[in-house]
């Protein structure tokens, strides 16, 4: 049977302040792995979501829901990284054109 050690307060103190240094790390490699290529309107969840990368282009006749106000950027799915793109979450690892439009799209609050 083996004997369980008690961890001193100096061990707790050391590995807490190990564990808290590596908190920016992994922040900056989880946004380095979630800027990613921008999504092509040919891909399978873009087609089967109607996502295009101009709002103006929408066939209102196959998106009743769709209003000319509706855009990536003032969706709540979407965050802004630069050049009028952004991340979107629902196209994980791919970016979105801010003035695009897919049907999922929900006002931001």
């Amino acid at each position: 049977m083996q004997k369980h050690r008690k961890l001193s307060r100096r061990e707790f103190v050391k590995a807490s302040a190990a564990s808290i240094a590596t908190i920016p790390l992994l922040s900056i490699l989880g946004e380095q792995a979630w800027s990613a290529e921008r999504i092509s309107e040919s891909h399978p969840t873009a087609v089967a979501l109607g996502y295009v990368h101009d709002g103006e282009k929408v066939d209102a006749s196959q998106n009743p829901t769709f209003k000319a106000d509706q855009r990536c950027d003032n969706c709540v799915q979407y965050v802004a990284t630069s050049d009028g793109w952004g991340t979107c979450n629902i196209f994980p690892g791919f970016e979105v054109a801010g003035p695009g439009w897919c049907k999922v799209w929900v006002i931001k609050a």
